[in-house]
């Protein structure tokens, strides 16, 4: 599943490396009224498989995961969150994915995607990563609903729900990309199924900055539990 401003081809080089050994299904993201009803699209789309999700993705097969355990075989959260668990942080979360879906309404994708992009998260992803150029077919109604609907702020938190887990889980986060190597140490602690920590070369956009490198773990990982 791809990350927020993405669509399915920024996964392209990974399932190419997938494809010669596994059956792969990119997803988009689904449009839905709430963060629930678009994860349960999710598995509706993918039926019984092994998940892996980036960023946003990753926290909408999180959920899938939660609420249809029985369809996930494994998954992979690739610099993924289960959300934020302080009110007051959540709070200030929601507001400023307001400030920037009125943003994306008003100045439009084009505009919107430079301001996301120049962030420091982001500055190791290189200018021809996959799928960069399809993202300026999204329309700015549809980053605005991702932001106000799917966003980690308005989403409900999975912190506490984290123990309901069973099946083989790899939490991936890049070298460099120590807030979320921290949020998937904190998720390690509280998963009791089959879960490990990754660390892959490469910062928080690991599937743009890297594919190579992901996809050679995922094929290891479909090898071992799927």
């Amino acid at each position: 599943m791809p990350g927020f401003t993405q669509t399915a081809s920024s996964w392209d080089p990974v399932a190419a490396v997938l494809r010669e050994t596994c059956e792969v299904e990119a997803i988009d993201i689904p449009l839905r009224r709430d963060f629930p009803q678009t994860a349960l699209a999710v598995g509706a789309a993918g039926g019984r498989a092994i998940y892996v999700g980036y960023s946003m993705g990753g926290r909408l097969c999180l959920r899938l995961a939660l609420e249809r355990p029985q369809i996930v075989r494994g998954l992979v959260l690739v610099s993924g969150t289960p959300g934020i668990a302080d009110p007051a942080e959540r709070a200030a979360r929601i507001a400023a994915d307001d400030e920037l879906s009125r943003f994306a309404e008003r100045e439009g994708v084009d505009a919107f995607l430079r301001r996301w992009l120049a962030q420091p998260m982001f500055a190791s992803v290189p200018p021809d990563a996959p799928g960069l150029a399809d993202r300026r077919s999204l329309r700015a109604g549809f980053v605005a609903h991702c932001l106000r609907t799917l966003g980690t702020g308005t989403m409900e938190p999975m912190w506490d729900r984290l123990g309901e887990l069973r099946m083989p889980i790899a939490l991936v986060t890049g070298t460099t990309d120590t807030k979320f190597e921290s949020i998937a140490l904190r998720m390690l602690e509280r998963i009791r199924s089959d879960a490990v920590h990754v660390r892959l070369e490469g910062g928080h956009a690991l599937p743009l900055e890297t594919p190579g490198v992901l996809a050679g773990y995922l094929t290891a990982f479909a090898a071992e539990h799927g």
